[in-house]
């Protein structure tokens, strides 16, 4: 009666293994796509959007005829200044790692959700084209009313740092000197 009861999910989890390492050993490249955007705030009062996109292939075979296309970002909201919004690559080998980035100039202010990037490639042993998707990224907040960063205060650094140094030395010290040491314990002898 035991063994009928842990007979079945054993040989489920042993089916499982045996599909996963058959998937995992196949010759195959595997994308994964990594999408990354920053805002700069400029002088003149705009904005700015990088955009980087990182393609990773973590499969065990090359990816042929690699083209990333981000055409998501639309143009009534930005102006691209530099790079393009896709791009195209002969090919992708096992391991290796593809970048791309542009720039983009926000020209209205605005929360921006922008979609994964699309990656199609091809595999030799099939015929259609596969894709990937990118990882999405946050909502942006294109020229939201932030309060400034408070930086380092640099007059209060000078002012007070040599006195917060000299106290971490003192202190320091007398922690050093009041912990009783290991070397004292272990040279007294047993009576």
């Amino acid at each position: 009666m035991a063994n009928s009861r842990f007979g079945i999910p054993i040989f489920v989890i042993a089916a499982l293994l045996l599909a996963a390492s058959t998937i995992a050993s196949s010759q195959a490249p595997f994308i994964v796509a990594h999408k990354k955007a920053s805002l700069t705030r400029l002088k003149s009062g705009s904005e700015r959007v990088s955009v980087s996109i990182d393609i990773y292939n973590q499969g065990s075979a090359t990816a042929y005829d690699v083209t990333l296309n981000d055409d998501n970002w639309s143009g009534d909201v930005f102006g691209i200044v530099a790079g393009n919004t896709s791009v195209s690559w002969e090919r992708l080998d096992a391991g290796v790692v593809l970048s791309h980035s542009f720039e983009l100039e926000a020209k209205t202010k605005t929360v921006f959700y922008s979609p994964p990037a699309v990656v199609t490639y091809r595999v030799p042993t099939k015929s259609t084209l596969q894709e990937a998707f990118s990882t999405p990224i946050l909502p942006l907040e294109i020229l939201a009313d932030r309060p400034p960063e408070k930086k380092l205060d640099w007059k209060l650094l000078a002012k007070y740092g040599s006195l917060v140094s000299v106290v971490s030395i003192v202190v320091l010290f007398v922690c050093l000197v009041a912990s009783p040491s290991s070397g004292a314990k272990g040279s007294k002898k047993k009576r």
